[in-house]
């Protein structure tokens, strides 16, 4: 949902266009990677960008959750000096790695990584969204509610004044009916709709964006 496929904006855009027109600057997005995955190759491999002109770089991976980033957030704040991460993770997990309370101990992992990074970079979080497996599957969609309880939980507990940790809010118009293309993956609205938590969260919290 987050590094997008060929052809799309992605939200990444959505947000930096919002920053762009509401925040003074300067700003850019920082990481290792650049590329969309591209679905006939299923490889990481494209720049076919809908609107190829804006910061690319991110760490997001097409099904790759707190358990894959966990080991990798600290060497790529350190090399790329992030202040601000943006995360979305925890539907992979839950889905195929982990379980909400496994998965819940790799948040805590990743956020001691990244703090060990650098120690005042500060972190908005969007707890799972709505997704067609857990419209269908009630296990599965359980799994989820614990789980955003206790990411919930983890962020109000790990927070602290010189790392900020915020919990965005999912948007509460969500449809998977609407806003994605397949019950998981966000369409155009759906992207707005994510770019919107995360600018509202910053914007609420830390006076980022008007």
């Amino acid at each position: 949902m987050t590094i997008g496929s060929a052809g799309e904006h992605t939200w990444r855009y959505r947000l930096w266009r919002t920053l762009c027109e509401t925040y003074g600057g300067p700003f850019t997005f920082v990481g290792p990677r650049e590329a969309l995955y591209d679905k006939s190759a299923e490889e990481p491999v494209s720049l076919a960008y809908a609107e190829p002109d804006f910061p690319r770089a991110h760490l997001a991976g097409w099904g790759e959750g707190w358990q894959h980033m966990a080991p990798v957030i600290g060497d790529a704040v350190r090399a790329h000096k992030a202040d601000v991460l943006l995360v979305s993770l925890g539907l992979i997990d839950l889905g195929f790695y982990t379980n909400a309370e496994q998965t819940a101990e790799n948040v805590h992992a990743f956020v001691a990584a990244a703090r060990a990074a650098r120690p005042r970079v500060r972190m908005v979080v969007l707890p799972v969204i709505p997704n067609v497996r857990a419209a269908n599957d009630a296990p599965f969609a359980a799994q989820v509610d614990l789980f955003n309880v206790r990411l919930a939980k983890a962020v109000a507990g790990l927070d602290e004044p010189r790392s900020p940790l915020l919990l965005a809010s999912v948007p509460e118009s969500y449809d998977i009916h609407t806003d994605t293309y397949d019950g998981t993956h966000p369409n155009e609205h759906g992207e707005h709709l994510i770019a919107a938590a995360f600018a509202d969260a910053m914007r609420e919290a830390w006076g980022l964006g008007e």
